[in-house]
């Protein structure tokens, strides 16, 4: 079930991913074509007389049009920028992020799913173990999903041992269990650093592109560095966002295992007084 859930995640994610890219390279094309139609026009509108009135009349149905009130979202303005900032850098910081969400909604998931009530299996144990003894309460604990329940199956399971043989099995598994908490976080750690990286790469490579675009014209004029100085920025703004949106839910999880690991810390003590009680 768990991993149904993971896989659903990660494919809706890639498919939002997939879409916004779609449709900023679509944005792109169709700005492309505008600015190819103005061009065209431009030459023609020169000679004629009545220049002033035919600008008038292309201008007036673009105030009019309810579509361009639509595209002033942060959404849609968001989709824009990312087109200018260039595919091939904001591709892989989008990508960075939509994996790093993976991992994370994955984690999250897994963690929610172990927490359990400690008290109220607690009593269930103890309860079974002097009404049915270890073997009733193998059976409670097998029913818990839950790393906690497996650690007490595992001290349950070597209870003939006597209660040293069950604490040693408690001590190993919970290492084991607390293993399988931290699963994927160095991914989730690697694309929370590799976001920015990229962003600022694309930094670096905008400057660079200004600076060719100043070399090839001779002339530092705002237009000519504007091209490279917008890519430079764009990156560097999507990779911080990356990293801002990695960085809450990656501290999210950190503080979710940690209140897990408190919790099976002191229910285990608590697990290995009841076999000592039960025991004697």
């Amino acid at each position: 079930m768990k991993k149904l859930i993971a896989v659903f995640t990660v494919f809706s994610i890639m498919a939002f991913g997939m879409t916004s890219m779609s449709w900023a390279a679509k944005t792109a094309d169709k700005g492309a074509k505008e600015e190819t139609k103005v061009e065209e026009q431009a030459p023609e509108a020169q000679p004629e007389a009545t220049a002033a009135p035919s600008v008038k009349q292309v201008e007036t149905p673009k105030v009019d049009d309810n579509s361009t009130t639509a595209d002033n979202g942060l959404h849609s303005t968001l989709k824009k920028k990312f087109a200018e900032g260039g595919p091939l850098w904001m591709t892989m910081v989008l990508a960075c992020l939509i994996l790093g969400l993976a991992f994370a909604i994955e984690r999250i998931f897994y963690l929610n799913l172990s927490s359990v009530n400690t008290n109220k299996l607690l009593e269930k144990i103890e309860k079974a173990l002097k009404e049915g003894g270890v073997e009733k309460a193998k059976d409670v604990a097998r029913d818990v999903k839950g790393p906690l329940a497996t650690i007490f199956y595992q001290g349950l399971s070597h209870y003939d041992e006597g209660i040293e043989g069950a604490e040693k099995a408690i001590v190993s598994y919970s290492g084991v269990e607390m293993g399988k908490l931290e699963k994927n976080l160095s991914w989730i750690g690697l694309f929370l650093a590799l976001g920015p990286s990229l962003g600022f790469m694309g930094t670096v490579v905008g400057m660079v592109q200004a600076f060719d675009d100043i070399e090839k014209q001779g002339d530092i004029s705002p237009t000519v560095v504007a091209g490279g100085m917008k890519v430079a920025l764009l990156t560097t703004i999507f990779g911080l966002i990356t990293a801002i949106i990695l960085q809450i839910f990656y501290n999210y999880i950190l503080s979710k295992i940690e209140s897990l690991t408190n919790e099976m810390e002191s229910a285990t003590i608590e697990f290995i007084d009841i076999l000592a009680k039960n025991n004697k």
